[in-house]
């Protein structure tokens, strides 16, 4: 192997090994928080929704589970402006108020493990 190679090899195995490059972990209250400054928790819960008319993340999750992409839907649904349909009208769907693609996907991870 070359010296070059070598290198650079060396050079990648260092930088995927640093903590600083790492990809960052979320503790459930730091989710939750950012769930909370976006006001996802005006309209869904974790579990229970005894006044809401919308699911909660636990019933999103279950409806989409086993499906294909599921992730990359749920990152297209918390990124963008869409609406939803909340006995039977049509009510805006406001996205993250985040554009840190680690926040981004820490949430659709918690929302995943629901």
């Amino acid at each position: 192997m070359s010296h070059y190679r070598l290198w650079i090899l060396s050079l990648g195995l260092a930088l995927a090994s640093t903590p600083a490059l790492a990809a960052p972990s979320f503790s459930d209250d730091q989710v939750k928080a950012l769930l909370r400054k976006s006001n996802c928790f005006k309209c869904h819960s974790e579990t229970e929704n005894k006044a809401k008319d919308t699911p909660t993340f636990r019933e999103i999750n279950a409806d989409v589970k086993g499906r294909p992409n599921v992730e990359r839907r749920f990152t297209r649904r918390v990124t963008t402006k869409t609406t939803a349909d909340v006995k039977n009208k049509e009510v805006d769907h406001d996205p993250l108020k985040t554009k840190d693609e680690s926040e981004i996907r820490a949430v659709v991870k918690w929302i995943m493990t629901r």
